[in-house]
């Protein structure tokens, strides 16, 4: 993943920057593939971009991409502040 940098963030600390609930990303998360980071204790972290590329694509009504082409378009899909910081 050269020249990005990863923003990892749970599925709470996901909603709460994207205003859902975090039921709502974890459904997400799982039907279009998210990509996982790993677990902080019980929780799964998600790339925070793959999560906001999904949620974009679905608030504009466009098809969500598929996991490989989301990788390349996140600058892009994303409209979200760049600011780096976690909820």
């Amino acid at each position: 993943m050269r020249g990005r940098d990863v923003r990892p963030a749970t599925a709470r600390q996901a909603a709460t920057r994207l205003e859902r609930e975090a039921v709502i990303i974890r459904q997400w998360a799982r039907r279009y593939s998210a990509r996982v980071l790993g677990r902080a204790g019980r929780e799964v972290v998600y790339d925070y971009d793959d999560v906001a590329t999904i949620e974009g694509c679905i608030w504009r009504g466009d098809p969500a991409p598929r996991p490989a082409k989301r990788v390349t378009s996140f600058a892009r899909s994303s409209a979200l502040p760049r600011d780096g910081s976690l909820v």
